[in-house]
């Protein structure tokens, strides 16, 4: 693990990734979306390791994107203020997620949910359990589809004969992942997470005050599209 992912807490991060969430339908206009997508524009900075990765992820992000204004000006009335609006709705829940979930590790995140929230170490090991093999799944596909290159069965011209390939090694990842079940259930239960009511965690949970910071700002981020709506104050007419 490395120095930047141990700088902030995983339930910290996770908190303010959903933040957004609780500002999200108060965003409807072009106004209010630039103001608030601002803001996160220049936090972001701040958190960002990897500019590429990020980059990417905000890329993909975007088809989505542009693909919901779209659709919100077709039947939305054509109006574009209304279609920005959901565009940069999007963006604005979506830009925390793409900067701060990187830096969530699985392990610690069990360690969090396990001993800070208190959740059941059987869900918690087997959420962990999952979530690593999804971070390993990238580097089976590569495995697989090396591994059948060869001998001689690789993707490599035609772009039916791509898709076949893709499908025969997704299959294969399928299956790969699904003999692990058995054996990971085995472990657990060999482990005492069948009928164990308290456990001990190898790793300590702790909160610091990069926690509390990076929440506190999370959820300015939420109340910030909030406090847009508040109307100005209108001066006082006395009646005659």
């Amino acid at each position: 693990m490395n120095a930047a992912r141990t700088a902030y807490g995983p339930l910290s991060l996770l908190a303010a990734s959903l933040a957004p969430i609780a500002g999200a339908t108060a965003i409807h206009s072009t106004r209010h979306g630039v103001i608030v997508v601002g803001v996160l524009v220049v936090v972001a900075p701040f958190v960002i390791r990897n500019w590429r990765s990020t980059l990417r992820r905000v890329g993909f992000v975007s088809v989505a994107t542009v693909s919901v204004g779209v659709s919100t000006w077709l039947y939305g009335g054509r109006d574009v203020d209304v279609a920005l609006g959901a565009m940069l709705r999007i963006y604005y829940l979506v830009i925390p997620a793409t900067v701060l979930t990187p830096f969530i590790d699985a392990t610690a995140l069990g360690d969090h949910l396990g001993q800070r929230l208190r959740l059941p170490a059987r869900a918690v090991v087997a959420s962990t359990v999952a979530l690593e093999r999804l971070e390993s799944l990238g580097r089976q596909w590569q495995q697989i589809g090396r591994a059948r290159r060869a001998r001689g069965v690789g993707a490599d011209s035609g772009l039916l004969n791509r898709a076949k390939v893709s499908t025969a090694v997704g299959l294969a990842l399928l299956v790969s992942t699904m003999r692990m079940v058995g054996p990971m259930s085995l472990a657990m239960d060999a482990r005492g997470f069948a009928a164990a009511q308290r456990r001990t965690w190898a790793e300590d949970a702790p909160w610091q005050w990069r926690d509390t910071a990076i929440l506190v700002a999370g959820l300015a981020i939420a109340v910030l599209p909030w406090l847009l709506l508040l109307p100005a104050a209108e001066p006082l007419v006395g009646v005659r």
